[in-house]
């Protein structure tokens, strides 16, 4: 059986013909280190803006020139402090420019950067410090500093840690400002140092340590190579539109996760575009302030604009609310004919979408788009060309949304050993509800149980002081197997059905797709999340996470009180409320209305009998999510396990 499905192999000379026949049309399809590749960006495009953000005084900015002086003063001060070739040195800060300069800095002396998210819980933090031999730690400012300095007596190895924005606190401290103040004096000494440990730097050289943030257990350092890095940011500039000095990429998501640092800063250095920085929590914000033309996303994000969109709507007029109701039914009515002509759906710059359909449909989306989705491509900035979704599924049918809006949303699936994307929908070829065919140089099949393995040239060489993990993680053949249950929607794509870990068990013998309950629920504008629970058991039931958000304004628009003291907001979204919000009479029926059409579309043995509804939000300060939003399902049940008991009493 040819295709994605057949067990293939590693085509390791098609990659590099198909590298070599794009690079006419783009020439930043090249091979090299990344301290390398910063040093070419500052020589040929100097003067190109590279960073942009909301600084302390307005709108900053940083060319290529000036990111590559900031990037060897910061490295010539760790050459001072001894930093040798090999040498593990952390980041643990929120995404920021200063991130990129600290990372770029590490790799410039040699050294292995070592990725720990900001919110990592102590244990945690201590965990990847020790395992991974990390000398050197910078964080993002002085409270990270403080909690750091808390964990000190429990990792011996650490010696210095840097904050890159503020000053020193305590002894064995030291700010950004003056490392880079220590590397000017330092260069002025040694003038080769700098280059010389810069041009050491080899492709099979460990780039990087990312530990997987994992939905179980304690994380696993995972290894990357320049070489690895490089091939993942050449496959997915292969898979994507070209990309000009016109481009500029919102960052995001975290940069301790490979999705934003790989797919997001790694693309755009290699095609030397600029990136702006923002958060989740001021992405409208961010949006209209940068006019993005690409960004990373997961579907948590796209399910909350969707959801603003609907709260939007409630609170306007009764016509406006109408005109976007039909306005949806015109585009997925296109959507869903073009995906019924060509099997997909082109969204190629110019290319018109309504191209072979009956002339009234033309016209009824045409003046849907003149009159409201053109004005929702404005508020994403008026420039966006596309934007990525990856780590969970993305629902076809909000998929279908944001295209007929002509939003192209690429979703795509890969994993922190992969460095990324092993399947993607090229803006050609988009299939929702499906994460798309295997990239060029991923060779891909179907194990016996339904697990996707794979073969490519970014694969990860292997777990850090884990040798049995890393025997276990790859077949005899040498296909990664990545624990992804999989099946295929078309000859050429495939979709995900679960984890391996997450298809739950009733005592029955019968499986239960937690994704695909989830799944259902994703749209809701009182729902967050569901969590079902059905291992072991005779019967299936679920932890309801509420969006607070939804269920206050619609006790709101019913002019219904209820206690705003218990309230907790964080970032202008309600956190938390009390239970007088979630058990009331008009919340409880919404809810029962939303499992009841849920239930409608599932197998018998998967629908929900019992439910809880909780008062909070799932949150990553409480280890109940990843920082790329998915669920820790373990931490989750453990947290709330008095209540799921008594669903089965």
């Amino acid at each position: 059986m040819s295709g994605p499905f057949s067990p293939g192999e590693q085509k390791e000379d098609a990659f590099l013909n198909n590298m070599k026949e794009l690079q006419d049309e783009k020439w930043y399809l090249t091979t090299q280190t990344f301290p390398a590749l910063l040093a070419r960006n500052a020589e040929r495009f100097g003067d190109r803006t590279a960073q942009r953000w909301h600084g302390m005084d307005g709108m900053a900015a940083l060319t290529y020139a000036e990111l590559y002086e900031i990037v060897r003063e910061a490295a010539c001060g760790l050459l001072d402090m001894g930093v040798e070739k090999g040498d593990r040195i952390a980041i643990m800060a929120p995404t920021c420019p200063q991130w990129m300069w600290a990372d770029y800095a590490v790799l410039c002396a040699g050294g292995i950067t070592v990725s720990i998210y900001p919110t990592s819980s102590f244990r945690e933090a201590v965990y990847i410090l020790n395992n991974s031999g990390t000398r050197m730690l910078f964080v993002g400012d002085g409270h990270i500093a403080a909690r750091v300095d808390r964990m000190r007596i429990k990792v011996p190895n650490l010696e210095t840690v840097v904050v890159l924005t503020g000053s020193e606190r305590s002894k064995g401290t030291l700010s950004f400002a003056a490392l880079r103040r220590s590397g000017v004096a330092f260069a002025q000494e040694h003038v080769r140092a700098f280059d010389e440990r810069r041009h050491a730097v080899g492709m099979d050289d460990i780039m990087t340590l990312v530990y997987t943030s994992g939905t179980t257990g304690l994380p696993k350092g995972v290894i990357h190579t320049h070489r690895t890095m490089n091939a993942g940011c050449r496959r997915d500039l292969a898979m994507i539109p070209s990309l000009t000095k016109e481009d500029c990429l919102l960052s995001l998501l975290p940069l301790a996760h490979t999705f934003e640092r790989q797919c997001g800063h790694g693309v755009a250095m290699q095609a030397a575009v600029s990136i702006a920085y923002g958060t989740p929590q001021t992405f409208y914000e961010d949006l209209k302030a940068f006019s993005p033309t690409f960004f990373m996303s997961v579907p948590r994000i796209y399910e909350r604009i969707y959801k603003r969109l609907q709260l939007q709507l409630h609170a306007s007029s009764g016509f406006r609310k109408r005109l976007f109701e039909r306005a949806i039914r015109v585009g997925c009515s296109v959507i869903g004919q073009r995906i019924a002509i060509d099997g997909w759906v082109d969204m190629t710059e110019g290319k018109d979408v309504v191209r072979q359909m009956p002339l009234g449909l033309k016209l009824q989306y045409r003046l849907m788009d003149k009159l409201l989705f053109s004005k929702a491509r404005e508020q994403m900035g008026g420039r966006l060309r596309f934007a990525f979704s990856a780590a969970g599924s993305l629902p076809a049918d909000l998929c279908k949304l944001f295209l007929a809006m002509g939003i192209p949303i690429l979703e795509g699936y890969g994993s922190t050993e992969t460095c990324n994307t092993l399947t993607l929908n090229p803006i050609h070829r988009i299939l929702p509800g499906s994460v798309g065919a295997p990239c060029i140089g991923v060779t891909g099949r179907m194990g016996k149980d339904g697990e996707w393995e794979v073969k490519g040239e970014a694969l990860f060489m292997r777990y850090w002081n884990q040798p049995d993990a890393t025997a276990d993680a790859f077949t005899d053949d040498g296909f990664f197997k990545t624990g992804d249950i999989v099946e295929p929607v078309s000859p050429e794509t495939i979709r995900i059905i679960d984890r391996k870990k997450g298809l739950l068990v009733l005592d029955t013998g019968k499986t239960v797709s937690s994704s695909k309950v989830e799944s259902l629920f994703l749209k809701s504008n009182m729902i967050d999340t569901v969590v079902p629970v059905a291992t072991g058991q005779k019967y299936v039931t679920a932890l309801i996470i509420p969006d607070l958000d939804g269920m206050l304004a619609y006790l709101d628009n019913r002019k219904v009180p209820y206690d705003r003291d218990a309230l907790t907001f964080e970032n202008g979204h309600c956190m938390a409320a009390g239970q007088d919000v979630v058990t009331h009479s008009d919340v409880v029926a919404r809810i029962a209305e939303e499992v009841q059409f849920a239930n409608r579309l599932l197998e018998p043995h998967e629908r929900i009998k019992y439910y809880h509804i909780t008062n909070r939000k799932l949150q990553i300060e409480r280890g109940e999510l990843t920082p790329t939003l998915k669920v820790r399902r373990n931490t989750v049940l453990a947290n709330f396990a008095d209540a799921i008991a008594l669903l089965y009493q």
